[in-house]
């Protein structure tokens, strides 16, 4: 509890913000690196809303045209799960490069997604791409773009202003991110300093005069060591000389603190398309019960992301799969069991429909003679 650092006479008042204790007052980190950092590396409803959609994806029934297709999405190479890395990475950085690895006999033999911000697009005088260089360090890998059997498959989602690469969510999510942090920061200082406003120790010896420099530093050094710190809360202190404790009250603005990190989380939250409600905010009351939000962060965030990843990676591997295709098994997902249950239910009793059409409605292959 630094209850004197105003009062040394030969110093300039200290700066609010300091090189290196980390970004400007009012702003926030621009890089990709420190995004992620400050993001999911150092938020828990960022890293949170994230893995909900990345586990979701993840863990997705899947069908496919060939069962070969499956297996390579869901083997581990390297270590990673290649369905949830990519979605985590689209989501982050908004672009997802997965490089296809071939046996002897040039078939597809694994599927490993590279790290977005290391990978760069080389492109034609026409503006297409040709190849992507992998940048390691001093190490600059080049692999070709082919458009029958490319050795990147190059996923992104959708940016404005760019042709080449895609926009992630981290950017939108910056700033709300960034005072959610610094509200942390705050209440972690005020958990230091006894959980409360410090007050003033005010010297009025009545005759105008002022402490002296050996009084001031050794008054200063028996408050850090006697009542600094949240093991002191509480702690009586004895004055004297002229002495008195004025107390500081907490202002509105320091008491809306709580309210405005709620309202950062909530941005946050949005910024990744998941329901406040997940993730435990409190006075988040948008959807009737948790199963409703549970079903809407699938409709509205899981199963377009999961479209995304699917179709990009059969599209990338039709030369070696013909008509190859990928998505998410609807009929065995839990959290769409009661939405696919009224769509049966509605099929059924359209007796106008041929069992035929039914099948055709329903996505139900015929029954082998």
């Amino acid at each position: 509890m630094k209850l004197f650092g105003w009062r040394a006479r030969d110093e300039a008042r200290p700066a609010l913000s300091r090189a290196g204790s980390g970004p400007a007052v009012g702003d926030w980190p621009r890089s990709y690196e420190a995004q992620v950092r400050e993001a999911y590396l150092g938020n828990a409803i960022a890293q949170r809303a994230v893995k909900l959609v990345v586990e979701g994806v993840g863990s997705a029934p899947l069908s496919a045209s060939d069962p070969g297709l499956i297996a390579l999405a869901t083997k581990r190479s390297g270590g990673q799960t290649l369905v949830e890395t990519v979605t985590a990475q689209l989501l982050l950085h908004g672009n997802a490069y997965v490089q296809v690895l071939r046996d002897a006999e040039s078939g597809a033999a694994e599927l490993f997604a590279l790290r977005p911000e290391r990978v760069s697009v080389e492109v034609d005088a026409g503006g297409w791409p040709v190849a992507y260089r992998y940048k390691v360090g001093e190490r600059v890998t080049r692999l070709q773009a082919d458009v029958v059997r490319p050795e990147v498959i190059h996923l992104k989602t959708f940016h404005p202003v760019d042709d080449h690469y895609g926009l992630g969510c981290l950017g939108a999510a910056a700033g709300a991110v960034a005072i959610h942090n610094a509200a942390a920061r705050w209440n972690k200082a005020l958990l230091d300093n006894a959980a409360r406003p410090s007050g003033a120790l005010v010297y009025d010896p009545g005759d105008g005069s002022l402490l002296s420099t050996d009084q001031f530093d050794r008054l200063k050094g028996e408050l850090e060591a006697s009542f600094a710190g949240s093991g002191n809360a509480g702690r009586p202190m004895l004055l004297e000389g002229g002495l008195k404790w004025q107390a500081l009250s907490m202002s509105p603005a320091d008491m809306d603190f709580a309210g405005m990190r709620g309202t950062a989380a909530r941005e946050i939250a949005l910024a990744f398309g998941v329901p406040p409600m997940l993730l435990g905010l409190p006075g988040d009351n948008s959807y009737a019960n948790y199963r409703e939000a549970n079903r809407a962060l699938w409709r509205l965030s899981v199963l377009p992301m999961a479209h995304a990843v699917l179709d990009g990676i059969a599209q990338g591997l039709r030369g070696w799969f013909e008509g190859a295709t990928l998505a998410v098994d609807l009929d065995r997902v839990p959290a769409l069991v009661e939405d696919r249950s009224t769509l049966w239910a509605m099929v059924s009793a359209a007796d106008f429909l041929s069992d035929a059409e039914k099948r055709v409605m329903l996505d139900v292959q015929e029954p082998a003679a």
